[in-house]
């Protein structure tokens, strides 16, 4: 049985010494919003944690309800098209049209199949939802040739965002070893222009930064997809444990600080998102100055009046 309520949350997630969402478009520095110089992390980065997280965890098992849809180096149709067996039914490949209508051609043979009939389309699309968490949770576009229709997930999530500005770094480093053969130092003649010991590199980071991101679950979109009480448990665990399964040199340290889920009491929901949001401060410690390098270097606050009247629960985590 699908959520019958409606939730939000906070998610405040910190790194030291790391990169914790790198931008193709700057060299693969951390992402910053160049107006305000403010850390920024993007929500398919923090999906991508997720889905590796529920798949360490409870395993890419189909009938479970626990595979991953957009898995590393996943091939899209392959999975509609393991929906369609597992059916019965024979998908119309709608890949490779061109603009001709001629018999020979991939539109021309497509005409003469026909389009994938709404009905296989609507059960294949709930097959989709039965077998994968993150098409159950964060809904897709699955209409990339092989029909298996669109889902609106019922949880999304904002990018996070730094609490205060951060500096990106640019660390070089130096490495002991060669690439090819032919650039090493022969130990009997030793000192050619193109022979080398060593090997530069380079290494991006932010010294310390608090994200914060926000997220929302709805109900109404969780009947469509079937999102239920085990995958929003399992939602949970992963935003509170996904740093832990993806420790890497380039992460430096990342780690969940705080969880603020606010629950409602029906699916409509008792407040806007926004003016729950407002009631957790982020502000620094007493005494505290200079840069942050720290969780420690801030407090948070979360303000509850007023909600248990309106029936509204607060859980945190961890």
């Amino acid at each position: 049985m699908a959520i019958a309520k409606r939730y939000d949350f906070v998610l405040l997630f910190d790194v030291e010494y790391g990169n914790p969402n790198g931008d193709p478009d700057a060299g693969n520095l951390p992402r910053i919003d160049p107006e305000t110089m403010h850390g920024l992390v993007t929500d398919v980065s923090l999906k991508r944690k997720i889905r590796d997280y529920v798949a360490a965890r409870w395993g890419m098992d189909p009938e479970a309800g626990t595979d991953i849809y957009v898995k590393h180096r996943g091939i899209l149709n392959a999975e509609h098209r393991k929906a369609y067996s597992k059916l019965g039914i024979t998908p119309v490949d709608e890949a490779g049209d061109d603009e001709n209508g001629d018999a020979g051609t991939a539109k021309g043979a497509k005409a003469a199949r026909g389009k994938q009939s709404r009905s296989d389309v609507a059960k294949v699309r709930a097959e989709m939802c039965r077998r994968y968490f993150d098409v159950r949770t964060f809904g897709a576009v699955m209409t990339t040739g092989v029909n298996a229709g669109q889902v609106r997930g019922p949880v999304q999530i904002t990018f996070g965002r730094s609490i205060d500005p951060i500096v990106p770094m640019e660390i070089a480093l130096t490495r002991v070893a060669v690439t090819k053969e032919e650039e090493a130092v022969p130990e009997e003649a030793p000192g050619t222009s193109r022979q080398k010991e060593t090997e530069m590199g380079r290494k991006s980071l932010v010294p310390y930064g608090l994200y914060r991101a926000h997220g929302f679950v709805s109900p109404f979109f969780a009947e469509d997809t079937g999102f239920n009480d085990s995958d929003l448990n399992r939602l949970w665990d992963a935003l509170v444990g996904m740093f832990e399964l993806e420790r890497t040199a380039t992460k430096g340290q990342m780690a969940t600080r705080r969880l603020i889920i606010f629950e409602h009491p029906n699916q409509l929901g008792a407040f806007p998102a926004h003016s729950l949001f407002d009631r957790v401060v982020v502000t620094r410690s007493n005494g505290s100055s200079g840069p942050a390098r720290s969780f420690s270097d801030y407090k948070v606050e979360v303000r509850a009046d007023g909600l248990v009247d309106k029936g509204v629960t607060i859980h945190e985590r961890p």
